[in-house]
């Protein structure tokens, strides 16, 4: 995975956290603002983010079950012109994990587990270091477990090849455990792959099936399958990276890199489906569903995550993966539901979702904005990087506070969007302007040694990485750059 894959996520999780802590409100919620306003706001919001955040999706508002909002933007696949329609299809990635967690819960209604059980009643060949985790410890994030995901050669190598589920829990078994189980949260999808196989084991069915016979089918959810096959998903909508202000294809990952932690693929409207059955004895009882809803170590309850947003109660869950970024939120005491769906991996569907919950609610919230990125990159689009650098140099002097130009992330950012784009000189000539401006830009220094490895001058993606790692000699990126470097190899 390139650097730049890391920067907008960075600063997308500190926007959100912003629009998550708006001001109560204690309005109440059928009247605080008119339903005609209220959808006037919500669609001059997402206009505003498809034009400055490159927003492509569905946006589903419902109250009582029954939507208030519900549109489209964008395309469900840009090649072909293909519109959304209300069956298009979305990855909705980690959302899963609360249908995992539903299913564990259902098992233990019916006495065949509990969640203090140890994980190794249930699973074959299990570790020595895996037996004071229980199933609890999986369900949130605490069980020490390292996140696959994570590991370092994930995003170059392991993440494009197909696995079993046997084949998949080899990768992380025989790692060592990050902290004594209970004692810290620490997100890892290697938890919820086991619930995956613990759930086969108690159940004697695979989990797609599990999931299909106990939720999708009997809540009629009919657009709604979970997939770890190259099978065809009818309705699926395209996911999209983005390069400066444009579209690209998202990487190809292994479809069979998911189970237990994501993997479903369903519709804004099949969601609102489920959520709405989690108000009732549908697919949980009450004792379940207190549980499911009960928050742990930071907030994260079983598969979902719990809090207060505008003086509200509410859980929430995001899932991002290969071009797709989804977020489902409920406020519970509400029964307000907000289902951001998007095919754009540069629009933050938490940060949309939140927004559009704090306008609901009459909080709080920011108008998307151009980004200083975007504003470069068509600088320099129109004409070349001395036009951006200009451009930069006048907004750092005209409107110092409108954009940060404290830190070097931007230009990192715009970096790595044109090594993306293949324009090495060009890219060269931003990450030696950053160095400029902040002569301890460590991540400039690692874009230096891409571009030089990339043109297999080794000896100076060495140094580079060398230089960066004498900055910041915690800086993983370039720990495994150089190693690579050294070895003749160019990251990817």
């Amino acid at each position: 995975m390139l650097r730049a894959s890391v920067v907008p996520i960075l600063a997308a999780a500190g926007l959100v956290s912003a629009c998550a802590t708006g001001a109560p409100s204690t309005a109440n919620t059928e009247t605080a603002i008119p339903a005609d306003t209220r959808a006037a706001a919500f669609d001059a919001y997402l206009r505003a983010a498809v034009e400055n955040e490159h927003f492509s999706g569905t946006v589903l508002v419902a109250r009582d079950g029954a939507p208030v909002f519900r549109r489209n933007y964008g395309l469900a696949n840009y090649e072909l012109s293909a519109p959304f329609t209300p069956d298009t299809v979305f990855n909705v990635a980690s959302i899963t994990k609360q249908f995992t967690a539903a299913a564990v819960l259902q098992l233990q209604e019916q006495g065949r587990l509990s969640v203090t059980d140890p994980i190794c009643d249930y699973l074959d060949d299990c570790p020595a270091a895996w037996r004071a985790i229980t199933i609890r410890h999986l369900l949130t994030h605490t069980s020490g477990i390292p996140n696959y995901s994570s590991l370092p050669n994930w995003d170059e190598e392991l993440v494009v090849r197909d696995y079993t589920p046997a084949e998949m829990t080899a990768l992380f078994r025989d790692l060592p455990l990050q902290f004594t189980p209970g004692e810290r949260h620490r997100y890892s999808n290697s938890g919820y792959h086991l619930l995956a196989l613990i759930i086969e084991r108690v159940s004697g069915v695979s989990y797609p099936t599990y999931l299909n016979d106990r939720f999708f089918a009997p809540l009629g959810m009919t657009h709604t399958r979970f997939s770890n096959s190259r099978a065809l998903v009818l309705g699926r909508a395209t996911g999209y990276y983005s390069l400066g202000t444009s579209f690209r294809n998202a990487s190809l990952h292994s479809p069979t890199i998911y189970y237990g932690s994501a993997g479903i693929y369903t519709t804004a409207g099949d969601l609102l489906i489920w959520d709405q059955a989690l108000y009732s004895e549908r697919v949980l009882n009450q004792a379940s569903r207190d549980a499911m809803f009960t928050p742990f170590l930071d907030n994260y309850a079983y598969g979902i995550r719990a809090g207060e947003s505008f003086g509200h109660r509410q859980v929430n869950h995001s899932g991002s993966a290969q071009g797709f970024s989804s977020y489902l939120l409920r406020f519970i005491d509400d029964n307000v539901t907000v289902i951001v769906l998007s095919n754009s991996d540069a629009a933050n569907a938490t940060r949309v979702g939140q927004s559009l919950a704090a306008i609901y609610f009459g909080a709080d919230y920011q108008m998307p904005a151009e980004t200083l990125h975007d504003i470069l990159w068509d600088a320099i689009a129109a004409d070349d990087v001395e036009a951006g650098k200009q451009r930069y140099l006048e907004l750092e002097r005209t409107q110092p506070s409108a954009y940060n130009f404290a830190e070097d992330e931007t230009l990192v950012e715009l970096g790595y969007s044109l090594v993306e784009a293949n324009d090495l000189v060009q890219a060269q000539q931003v990450f030696d302007f950053t160095i400029e401006k902040f002569p301890r830009s460590a991540y400039s220094y690692d874009g230096l040694a891409d571009i030089a490895a990339r043109r297999n001058d080794f000896a100076a993606a060495i140094r580079h990485f060398e230089t960066s790692l004498g900055i910041d000699p915690e800086n993983e990126y370039a720990i495994r750059g150089l190693a690579l470097a050294r070895e003749g190899r160019v990251m990817h």
